[in-house]
């Protein structure tokens, strides 16, 4: 279950609640992984330096809201103002792997960020899927410029890397603000037909659909019925359309589409591939806009999709556990075993983590798995902690092993209880201070001595 976002939030801060946004209030199960598509995030230079530095106020605000509910950031990437994140669900992470970001910059003739597009792809459970966040030129007459750009970025990301292109993945998710207009209508017929929910005389002068008639790279990308009002562009903290001196046109500037390389393949080889033969199903659930945000003058589209998978990887590559009881009054003990060809390498590590931990950088402590390994035996190895890194306090943690090699956790154990230390908390504190102040980036500032 996949809950895509794509938002232009016009240079503000974020909105005080995104329960709605995020359909955290839904009945139904609740999401795997949540997919965020920001545009027009704050990228004055001072912003933009302090955000590469550290988290954006956008990437803290999602990670507060979504960590104690059991996800973490997987990844992200940001080109100035375009910005993508996403987030899982804990027990999907040993089946993630291979993941890349790339962006690609379409202003000023491909020296400027403020337009273009950013993607993260992956691997999950064995299949490649890459997610696309592109802002294309605005207004009326640059469709062929938004059609041009959207081709470059196809073909510039991952270009010359040792992974598959855009297009050879197996889904392909695009988004963003697209900035396709309404052609040819006034905008009084405009506004009336919205007005009397008749949004299907709209469709056919909607410059994205026409493209996808006649641009045959367009033409196996699927969309949802545009079954909600325009999104673009409206007075701040309202549902009223443009009311400027300008009075824009509203459109459907922001749009949710994937392409299944698949049934690309089934299109060109007609009788050829059987359904038997489909690993991979993506249904979409749910296509609409939401009203209720007004921080821009663009209304955010959520898309809420269901990926039926047939595992080409079903187990993890690192199985891991703590031993015995654990606390601070003494050394602790991991025991972890992999699968054979396992790629291992001397900085792999296994990290403690609170269970609501926001990001692979977010642990407690960590152990290295050969310098502080302490036996090895055919059903596996053993590694300590040192009592004086296990919080006094106790509480509920887990353990992830992290790959060098595979830059990614390919292990994760079940949470476990943590007893609290008959000392003072005081040491708890200390040591807390002591590790934010101490904290590696990366664990990049190992002595290898």
């Amino acid at each position: 279950r996949l809950h895509l976002v794509t938002w232009n939030v016009g240079t503000a801060p974020p909105p005080p609640d995104v329960t709605s946004l995020l359909q955290l209030n839904s009945l139904g199960p609740t999401m795997d992984m949540y997919v965020i598509g920001l545009q027009e995030v704050n990228s004055k230079i001072t912003n933009f330096l302090s955000d590469l530095a550290f988290d954006d106020p956008w990437s803290i605000f999602f990670m507060t809201v979504l960590s104690p509910l059991g996800y973490i950031k997987l990844s992200s990437v940001r080109m100035q103002g375009l910005l993508l994140l996403i987030f899982v669900k804990h027990i999907h992470l040993p089946f993630i792997r291979d993941i890349h970001t790339q962006f690609t910059r379409t202003g000023l003739y491909g020296y400027w960020g403020n337009k273009g597009g950013v993607s993260i792809r992956m691997s999950l459970y064995g299949h490649t899927i890459c997610f696309m966040n592109c802002h294309l030129p605005a207004h009326m007459e640059n469709t062929e410029q938004r059609l041009d750009d959207f081709e470059k970025i196809l073909e510039m990301q991952f270009e010359g890397e040792n992974i598959p292109s855009t297009l050879e993945h197996d889904v392909l998710f695009w988004f963003g603000d697209l900035n396709f207009r309404i052609a040819d209508y006034g905008i009084h017929f405009v506004r009336e037909s919205i007005n009397n929910k008749r949004y299907s005389l709209l469709w056919e002068k909607d410059q994205l659909n026409m493209a996808k008639k006649t641009e045959a790279f367009l033409k196996e990308f699927i969309e949802g019925p545009l079954q909600f009002k325009p999104t673009y562009k409206f007075d701040l903290y309202s549902d009223v359309y443009d009311t400027s001196e300008k009075k824009r046109k509203p459109a459907w500037t922001d749009r949710i589409l994937w392409r299944v390389k698949h049934l690309c393949q089934n299109a060109s080889k007609e009788g050829e591939f059987s359904e038997e033969e489909q690993t991979i199903f993506v249904t979409l659930n749910n296509y609409v806009s939401h009203m209720s945000y007004g921080i821009s003058d663009h209304k955010p589209v959520t898309g809420t999709f269901g990926l039926e998978l047939k595992p080409l990887v079903s187990s993890p590559l690192v199985m891991l556990h703590p031993e015995g009881e654990w606390s601070a009054e003494h050394d602790v003990l991991i025991r972890y075993s992999a699968v054979p060809e396992f790629p291992s390498s001397a900085w792999d590590w296994i990290g403690l983590f609170k269970v609501t931990f926001r990001h692979t950088n977010d642990y407690v402590t960590y152990a290295w798995v050969e310098d502080d390994e302490i036996s090895s035996d055919k059903d596996g190895k053993q590694v300590y902690m040192s009592a004086a890194e296990i919080p006094t306090m106790g509480g509920e943690f887990l353990l992830c092993y992290y790959s060098n090699n595979l830059q990614s956790v390919v292990g994760i154990s079940e949470p476990f209880q943590i007893l609290p230390s008959k000392t003072s908390t005081e040491k708890d504190l200390t040591q807390e201070e002591n590790s934010r102040m101490q904290k590696p980036d990366d664990l990049e500032s190992r002595d290898e001595s």
